[in-house]
């Protein structure tokens, strides 16, 4: 892995620098909460499937809308391949393109949970969306992480020779900008400097074929894309989000807030379920749980390539069964308000996330 400009710096740099940044770096954010405050109060069409408490042990919705990804498996997908979701179903209505859309799809009543980027939660909430994270499902480990990768004959070697090139990412305004505009800063770029570096949204499948095509001079690539792409060679690291804040969880489930109030036995068993899919996928030899996401890709038929499946190494998360840590959003929490964000540095944490439908809670306090 590349080294780090700055590496001696603190993980929030100088909070005048970063003040003088912040009409930039949250733009695309403000647009998508925007959008997901102005329909948040629209009923849902879809039809709720329900059970009676004497049938379903006080369940109270047997069938729970998501967005699933190409060619990966998610952790309630595994849970309920592995029988711990039952009775409840899940309902694939189609694939999500970013966590921001995930979570603003789930915040608008069109799916009934969503996953994103913990930075991009915090400001969906503190622009008044009535969501809550209650599980994490990703984040950074020595096997898990987002890398940004050049070319192997790249100049690039700093965070000052980013200066007027074009980095690719899979969505702008969540966890790909925020890790790269830690890197800049650390790297002591300015804010002229940092307007400078061109923020590229791609499609996670195409990114290392832009790199290669010399259309974008940095590509962000994670996991089972970022193996395969270092199995094809030519590209070299630049540096990872793992470098940068170490082992950590990174992005949370949520639901409104309704839906839990409405639906506390069905969030309790999903997020029972979800963590004990997590401890499996941990805990399992990685050859088995290869076999069994292989297993569910092929079964579900959505005309897609597993193939990807094959580089999978770790969960990546960091607190047992997915219980999330304070410190996982306050990092983000005072990013946003040394970047002059008064209003998202100002979210409580229990405004953020809970933790009371875990059952590994206590378990990762010890």
């Amino acid at each position: 892995m590349g080294q780090l400009e700055g590496r001696g710096y603190s993980t929030v740099p100088r909070v005048e620098q970063r003040k003088r940044m912040r009409g930039r770096s949250l733009h695309i954010l403000i647009a998508v909460i925007s959008a997901a405050l102005l329909t948040a109060g629209c009923s849902n069409d879809s039809k709720v499937v329900s059970a009676s408490s004497e049938q379903e042990g006080g369940i109270e919705t047997l069938e729970l809308r998501y967005q699933g990804s190409t060619g990966a498996v998610t952790y309630p997908e595994l849970a309920e391949d592995l029988g711990y979701l039952a009775p409840i179903k899940l309902k694939w209505i189609g694939n999500t393109t970013s966590g921001p859309q995930d979570i603003q799809t789930a915040a608008t009543g069109q799916s009934d949970f969503g996953g994103a980027f913990n930075g991009a939660i915090i400001k969906l909430i503190s622009a008044g969306a009535p969501i809550k994270s209650v599980i994490s499902y990703y984040g950074m480990d020595e096997l898990t992480f987002n890398g940004y990768y050049v070319l192997e004959g790249s100049p690039i070697k700093s965070a000052k020779d980013l200066i007027g090139k074009k980095v690719g990412m899979n969505t702008l305004g969540a966890h790909a900008e925020f890790v790269l505009k830690e890197y800049l800063l650390r790297g002591g770029l300015t804010e002229e400097e940092i307007k400078q570096v061109t923020l590229v949204a791609l499609p996670p499948v195409n990114t290392e074929q832009s790199l290669r095509a010399n259309q974008i001079e940095v590509a962000v690539l994670g996991g089972i894309l970022r193996d395969r792409a270092l199995d094809r060679g030519g590209i070299r690291p630049l540096f990872s989000d793992y470098e940068l804040f170490g082992t950590q969880s990174a992005g949370t489930i949520v639901f409104t807030k309704q839906f839990i109030k409405e639906n506390p036995n069905t969030v309790r068993k999903f997020v029972e379920a979800t963590a004990k899919a997590i401890e499996w996928a941990r805990t399992q030899p990685r050859e088995t749980v290869i076999n069994r996401y292989t297993d569910i890709v092929n079964k579900r038929g959505r005309q897609e390539d597993g193939a990807n499946l094959q580089y999978w190494k770790s969960s990546g998360i960091a607190g047992k069964g997915g219980t999330i840590r304070e410190e996982e959003f306050e990092i983000w929490r005072k990013w946003l308000e040394s970047s002059g964000d008064d209003q998202a540095g100002n979210v409580k944490f229990e405004d953020l996330f809970t933790n009371e439908f875990n059952p590994f809670k206590d378990e990762d306090k010890k």
